[in-house]
């Protein structure tokens, strides 16, 4: 398969060259030529979240040098489970995405896009690939976390200063060796605007080798799509009908992932999506034009985004704004309902969730108030344990700390401070090559 660009202005590539390249060159987004249809019972072998993916995947990665071992990258990246908790109400379920190394779902996306990047051939006289991050809170870590110790790779993440949890910061400067750590003097949208601008920058690229692991990142983007096809095809065995999912968002990565998979055929029923104050998204759905706008800071960070950037794969998959919002709806959850939901969720049945998770889990009480029928999963994107300093004071209890969180939080952590412009971060990178003897590592 072929992948070209949602602005329809660079040739065609392969699987393996979209993933190196990021972007597209025109600046677009690398999507599929063809969306296959994979028929239901082509899974009926399949019984793990490893085997879905690889079939689910194989279509997607036909005719690249990376399809013969599209199953091991599935083994290395489906390594840990996503499983479909059910909820206190009759038919109300999460699907839990935060058992992973960095307790978020973006682990997932970021050790398969690690486990793809490592096979790809490379001359013995190629520097190292700096892999440059921007993130509101998760993707850092789980990138610093796939990449950590792979000498062809330096990952360079770029987080907003100040507006990620105490722990998620932590957790971004806590690798040490090929990862390193810059805490931008502004808000997600600057460190997104950055990288984007890099990724742009042909004399720079030049100099230094880039390659994305955002959700623009075919690599990130196309795995996502299995934990939702395997959430479906194993409610639709044991019950005999489809699953709808509200799934919160900021970048709309994940979200379009479940979007591309029901696109594909897979038996997901309604995608309703979920998110903070940050109302550029939803003020769309609900019918104003899409304008982006500035971001503002919340409880649920990890979605402060402003100009969500994977908005362009969903206008390429529905290009008429009418007909884009007839297949969605959007809430708005603002952070006085996400401490009343995290506080009512423990204290009716004892269930404790993320701020991110509160979101889609207040938007599906809500669908049930206005008497929305149907099997329906809240997406949970990460353990509550990252938002402690959120999350305790309104359960009234600590809340346990996985034990891979545990190890990266007993490491000592460090992150450089930047301006937030383009010109301190295209220094900073080429400082760093030539600081570095040329070989693109600290």
């Amino acid at each position: 398969m072929k992948y070209s660009s949602t602005r329809g202005k660079a040739p065609a590539v392969s699987l393996g060259a979209a993933i190196n390249a990021g972007l597209a060159p025109d600046g677009g987004l690398h999507v599929p030529e063809t969306l296959p249809q994979l028929p239901l019972q082509s899974f009926d072998a399949d019984d793990s979240l490893a085997r879905v993916a690889a079939r689910l995947l194989g279509p997607f990665f036909d005719g690249d040098d990376l399809a013969a071992q599209l199953g091991p990258i599935c083994a290395e990246a489906f390594a840990f489970p996503a499983p479909l908790k059910p909820l206190a109400d009759a038919d109300d379920y999460l699907l839990e995405l935060f058992h992973g190394p960095t307790a978020a779902f973006k682990d997932f996306g970021a050790r398969f896009l690690a486990a793809c990047m490592r096979r790809m051939p490379r001359a013995s006289s190629q520097r190292p690939t700096t892999i440059l991050v921007a993130t509101s809170g998760d993707t850092g870590a789980a990138v610093a976390a796939a990449f950590a110790g792979l000498a062809d790779f330096h990952v360079v993440i770029l987080y907003p200063d100040g507006r990620v949890s105490p722990r998620q910061a932590h957790q971004l400067g806590c690798f040490g060796g090929n990862v390193s750590a810059l805490r931008v003097a502004g808000s997600f949208d600057d460190c997104q605007a950055m990288v984007k601008q890099a990724f742009a920058d042909n004399a720079l690229r030049a100099l230094v080798p880039l390659s994305s692991a955002n959700s623009i990142s075919l690599g990130r983007l196309l795995p996502q799509m299995a934990y939702y096809a395997n959430a479906a095809l194993l409610h639709l065995r044991d019950r005999d009908e489809m699953l709808n999912f509200v799934i919160p968002t900021g970048n709309l990565g994940n979200a379009f992932a479940c979007i591309l998979a029901r696109a594909c055929g897979l038996p997901i029923a309604r995608i309703v999506l979920a998110t903070n104050a940050n109302r550029t998204l939803h003020d769309f759905f609900a019918g104003a034009a899409y304008t982006p706008r500035p971001s503002v800071a919340t409880l649920a960070n990890a979605m402060d985004v402003g100009d969500p950037s994977n908005f362009e794969r969903l206008r390429w998959l529905y290009p008429d704004d009418t007909e884009l919002r007839r297949h969605f709806t959007m809430d708005a959850i603002g952070d006085e309902a996400i401490r009343a939901t995290i506080h009512s969720r423990y204290a009716a049945h004892g269930e404790i969730v993320c701020p991110h998770t509160a979101t889609a889990v207040r938007t599906l009480e809500a669908l049930r108030q206005e008497g929305v029928a149907g099997a329906w999963a809240a997406v949970a994107t990460a353990h509550a344990a990252k938002f402690d300093t959120i999350v305790e004071p309104l359960i009234g209890r600590p809340v346990a700390v996985p034990e891979a969180l545990a190890a990266l939080l007993a490491r000592p952590a460090t992150a450089e401070p930047l301006a937030a412009t383009y010109a301190a971060l295209r220094a900073y990178l080429v400082g760093n090559r030539r600081n570095s003897g040329d070989n693109g590592l600290v």
